[in-house]
């Protein structure tokens, strides 16, 4: 019985083959693998050896031969053709590749990346699972005490073959995901022709949306920024499909803004928001906006969690708590909630690199990320007055709000706090009410952003009712006179943008 060893990751392997050695397994290595095992006093046969030819260009070809993949390819009946050319059949190959994700990861020059492009490794693993029939294939080191155990028991069985070899063709399919998104990053394709993204599973969830449909969490294998899916859970309950996705909104909303921002989320749509000096007086403004749609919430900090908020939640119904970090404190007042899933992202920055994927029946939707920035200094006022330097400052928050909002979308805000929102409708009027009636007199003053163009007068009308008192919008409409002109009827100050916001 022969096992071939070549792996980049050695954790674990010499542990691994001391015990095959213990089992009868002669054992054949490559390179740095040989010299590991060899160190740890493990008897080891060269693949040079093997072959009867040394490795050559300085190691790019080390297994790429008869006498190593003729012995894995073999089936039970290709005997006669093994002995013929003096070939020993290799039962076990245990082979991991070369860290090109790492290496791509840490800076490395193009020269350096291309070197760690492994060619042997996955020729090896997929010769292998191919032949699993007959030879194990290892790939990850997490694998060698269960393959260990099946050798030691003799319980090998064949759908415990079979595993393996999906796993590994899953091992090579992710690896030459990674090549082919590189040389696409390198050369700036955005959207190539073949689109191969890879996703590793974090967990099987209880449910999906609802409790008759199955679902699993997935993580981009080339995570670069604090985001739900790289987060640490300190507290409480699985994870729900639901709790994901309101916490991503929540998160992503909250990056948008450099000072002290709380978000409340209740289904993937904003239900408070608020930027105040202190975490503490922003989650308490965010949460007193709408106080009724807030129960069972997913909130947001883009600040630590301090212990007055962590107070103020207390009373509260929360599913989801998401944050760069949770005070000793906090944790000590939230941790006595039993249920509370409590995420800790680390350091929050805001990355709008990648794209943003959405899976349709027989499809998948692709774009980018990247939103444009909108400043005072971009806004065009279209109507007779101009906005103060307050109103000014409201309809940029309420902009940036409106953007995480489902549409049809308006949001009312005022000295930083959204005090109405209308989400996801299918009339703009009908979301100006809603968020008219969520507002109230604190409607008086404020500003209100829209999503989209206004294609009626009547959401200009809806808004002067409710007390707006200026208007942002992308501009665009074959009625913008109209528009224009009914914000000046009820003296709004009006700016666009140029800019759609649309959330699906």
């Amino acid at each position: 019985m022969r096992a071939l060893i070549s792996v980049s990751d050695k954790k674990g392997i010499d542990g691994f083959c001391r015990r095959l050695a213990k089992l009868g397994y002669e054992i054949i290595s490559t390179g740095g693998t040989a010299k590991e095992l060899a160190k740890a006093g493990i008897k080891v046969k060269k693949v040079s050896d093997v072959t009867g030819f040394p490795e050559i260009l300085d190691g790019r070809v080390k297994t790429l031969h008869p006498k190593i993949h003729g012995a894995i390819l073999a089936k039970k009946e290709h005997g006669e053709t093994l002995e013929e050319h003096g070939i020993k059949p290799i039962d076990i190959v245990v082979c991991n590749l070369y860290p090109f994700k790492e290496t791509v990861n840490s800076g490395a020059s193009h020269g350096d990346v291309i070197e760690n492009i492994d060619i042997g490794g996955p020729t090896l693993i997929r010769a292998a699972a191919k032949n699993h029939a007959r030879v194990l294939v290892v790939v990850d080191p997490s694998d060698y005490e269960l393959v260990l155990n099946a050798l030691e028991n003799d319980v090998v069985t064949d759908d415990f073959r079979e595993e393996l070899a999906r796993k590994a063709f899953h091992h090579t399919a992710m690896y030459d995901s990674w090549i082919s998104s590189y040389f696409d990053q390198k050369e700036d394709v955005v959207f190539p022709a073949n689109f191969t993204p890879t996703f590793k599973k974090v967990m099987d969830l209880r449910y999906g949306e609802n409790p008759h449909q199955k679902a699993a969490f997935y993580t981009d294998s080339q995570i670069d920024e604090a985001c739900v899916a790289s987060a640490k859970q300190l507290h409480g309950k699985e994870l729900s499909y639901n709790n994901i996705l309101d916490a991503n909104d929540a998160l992503e909303l909250v990056k948008d803004f450099e000072e002290p921002c709380a978000a409340v989320i209740k289904h993937t749509n904003p239900c408070g928001v608020a930027v105040k000096d202190t975490i503490k007086l922003a989650y308490k403004i965010a949460h007193e906006t709408d106080p009724l749609s807030a129960f069972g919430s997913v909130v947001a900090l883009n600040r630590p969690c301090t212990a007055g908020v962590a107070e103020i939640m207390q009373k509260l119904f929360i599913e989801v708590v998401i944050a760069p970090s949770f005070e000793e404190d906090a944790l000590e007042i939230l941790t006595k909630k039993k249920n509370i899933r409590l995420l800790e992202t680390g350091r929050i920055s805001k990355n709008d690199h990648g794209l943003e994927l959405r899976k349709v029946a027989g499809g998948l939707l692709a774009q980018t990320r990247h939103f444009p920035g909108v400043n005072a200094e971009d806004l065009k006022i279209v109507s007779k007055r101009n906005p103060t330097a307050s109103e000014v400052k409201d309809m940029l928050f309420a902009w940036k709000v409106c953007r995480h909002v489902k549409s049809n979308s308006i949001v009312f805000a005022k000295d930083n706090v959204t005090v109405g929102i209308g989400a996801g409708q299918m009339s703009r009027v009908v979301a100006a009410e809603i968020a008219a009636k969520k507002a109230g007199d604190r409607a008086k003053g404020a500003a209100m952003a829209s999503d989209a163009f206004f294609p009626f007068r009547d959401g200009i009308d809806a808004a002067a009712k409710a007390g707006i008192t200026a208007i942002i919008q992308p501009g665009g409409s074959i009625r913008d006179k109209e528009i224009i002109d009914a914000a000046n009827e009820h003296g709004m100050a009006m700016a666009l943008t140029g800019i759609r916001l649309f959330k699906h």
